[in-house]
């Protein structure tokens, strides 16, 4: 009988286990589970006969990879897989996916808690402003993005896109307008919501000079990862400009120094919370199982990111 592994230093909520058991066994598969597992040594004995693998945030590299001798399909449950060593992956024979789309609408909900709550000053009593009205530009329209785009709309907002990977027509189809340089959307639009990947090409590229562009009293959102922000940058532009806001869902390495010298223009989430709802989490979950099964199973791998 093959074996899947959840292996989850932050576990799925119960109802998602329930949801991820049932796929498994349903499919005539075993299922077991390594939840808040204290070290690396946990994760290495408990994946030595699995022939599946669902994690989350855990980190499967080349030793992880070396122990498991019969894994075949490794699938994050998120969108994100930087986790994921990809080329060792590929070495070992192993199959990666993610599970787009199914953490998208948590993750754009919270875009819009940050906006509003850096709009109104991060909730310190004075003065702040609305939303209706205002420019957002979204960096990146894959489902994250097009989230945030119809949410937007129900505030009234105006929306555009910079996507070079996304074809004018999909973004012109959500009533969103595509544009065609990063510069231009930093430039028009108030709010700048992130959702880039992070890889080689973007680790480091948003910072002083992009940042910068942004209109009097702009604000950046990134609800990606802290890679693609070039921290030095990043300081030395709210440096330069009082009236800007960062705030993030992903923590920076220099948050205690950002947060002490700008106090009420940055706010970061104490861990990466985007996708942390019920919903999501049964979602994300359920879905990896499917698709560990169906890649066992009948060997499809539609979502294979290696």
């Amino acid at each position: 009988m093959k074996k899947i592994l959840v292996a989850t230093e932050k576990p799925f909520a119960a109802v998602a286990v329930d949801g991820i058991r049932e796929v498994v066994e349903n499919a005539g598969y075993q299922l077991t589970l390594l939840e808040k597992y204290a070290s690396k040594a946990d994760l290495l004995a408990a994946v030595a006969d699995a022939d599946g693998l669902i994690i989350r945030s855990d980190k499967v590299d080349a030793e992880v990879l070396d122990a498991a001798k019969n894994l075949k399909v490794v699938v994050r449950a998120g969108a994100g897989y930087d986790n994921i060593d990809l080329k060792a992956a590929t070495e070992y024979g192993v199959v990666a996916e993610n599970t787009p789309g199914q953490n998208s609408n948590a993750v754009a909900e919270l875009v819009f808690g940050m906006g509003v709550m850096a709009a109104r000053n991060m909730y310190a009593g004075t003065s702040g402003f609305e939303l209706k009205g205002k420019h957002l530009g979204i960096q990146a329209f894959g489902q994250v993005g097009r989230n945030v785009a119809r949410i937007a709309k129900g505030f009234g907002m105006d929306v555009e896109a910079f996507d070079p990977y996304c074809p004018d027509k999909v973004m012109e189809e959500a009533g969103v307008k595509p544009l065609h340089s990063i510069e231009e959307l930093y430039k028009s639009n108030l709010f700048v919501s992130i959702h880039i990947p992070a890889t080689p090409e973007t680790i480091g590229s948003i910072g002083y000079d992009l940042i910068t562009l942004l209109p009097k009293n702009g604000v950046l959102i990134n609800t990606a990862r802290k890679e693609v922000i070039d921290e030095a940058g990043l300081a030395k532009a709210l440096e330069a400009r009082p009236d800007l806001k960062y705030v993030a869902d992903v923590r920076p390495d220099t948050a205690s120094e950002l947060e002490q010298k700008f106090a009420g223009r940055v706010f970061f989430t104490p861990k990466k919370m985007g996708a942390q709802t019920a919903e999501a989490n049964i979602n994300a979950g359920i879905a990896a199982a499917n698709q560990v099964v169906a890649f066992l199973r009948d060997g499809i791998d539609r979502f294979r990111v290696n």
